[in-house]
């Protein structure tokens, strides 16, 4: 681990592992980078992965109130910079950061899992106020709960009751992740959001030149389905694929199929077309 200085003067903390081209990891929400590590030392033979947390967890500094976007990409831009890495994963919240970053940043290329990125309100919030209102009660185990339900419609759990569903994350929370994911909560909530405010047509990506992997879960939300295939359509150079099998943490548990689609797709040539943009 070594830090370096983000442009406020803020020091980060990077994570590196591995030899060959840069990947930097940019990572979900209600999460750190542990859950990360996985992937980074399944790509390692083949990459040198960058994992840094975002501010507010671990060993980062804290988050800047109020919170926007703006703040994780210039992270990004500094993590991008010192590495001279110009390959980037984002998963989940963390894509909607890559995306939006590589409206501006040199990336070269995208590999987006989940992305939360809403088209024509296509990713679900309508949760949001409920999640927030049980979290200024101070009910965390039903914040989170409510948050689950409405982010993964298609679980069998998000159709139990309500005080079914809370009891479930009651022991949940007595977990290492559980427990993390509570504490995380009001930064989640704040960047889905973001998710919320950055909703519009897909057009609006259309100034993206990086070739873009959209990567879903066959067994995870349905809505990334059609998202990314309405992003597919505006970016100049993206493609889609669905990993069989693949939830929404299937980017955690790297299984082979989702590691070797991702190296496949960073260890190829670059469109001659998009040769010299940058």
């Amino acid at each position: 681990m070594k830090r370096i200085t983000a442009h406020d003067g803020a020091r980060l903390a990077l994570h590196s592992t591995g030899a060959g081209p840069g990947i930097v990891v940019v990572h979900g929400g209600g999460v750190t980078i542990d859950v990360y590590r996985r992937l980074a030392a399944r790509l390692a033979d083949r990459f040198t992965v960058h994992l840094y947390n975002r501010r507010g967890r671990a060993d980062a500094p804290p988050r800047v109130e109020p919170y926007t976007l703006d703040q994780d990409i210039d992270d990004l831009a500094t993590v991008l910079k010192h590495t001279g890495a110009r390959n980037v994963i984002g998963h989940s919240s963390g894509g909607l950061i890559a995306l939006r970053a590589a409206l501006r940043l040199p990336i070269d290329r995208l590999a987006l899992y989940d992305a939360a990125v809403s088209v024509d309100g296509g990713f679900p919030t309508g949760w949001l106020e409920a999640a927030r209102a049980a979290l200024r009660a101070g009910d965390t185990a039903r914040g989170l709960a409510i948050s689950a339900a409405g982010i993964n419609p298609q679980m069998p759990g998000s159709r139990l009751p309500l005080t079914v569903q809370v009891a479930i994350v009651r022991l949940f929370l007595r977990t290492s992740i559980g427990r993390t994911m509570g504490d995380l909560l009001p930064m989640t909530l704040d960047e889905t959001e973001q998710v919320r405010r950055h909703d519009g047509p897909a057009a609006q990506w259309a100034g993206v030149t990086a070739e873009v992997l959209l990567a879903c879960g066959a067994d995870g939300p349905p809505y990334y389905v059609d998202l990314d295939e309405a992003l597919a359509r505006a970016l100049p150079h993206a493609r889609t694929v669905r990993i069989p099998r693949g939830g929404h943490d299937a980017i955690n548990r790297a299984p082979r199929g989702l590691v070797d689609t991702f190296a496949a797709f960073f260890a190829a040539p670059v469109s001659p077309e998009r040769t010299g943009q940058r």
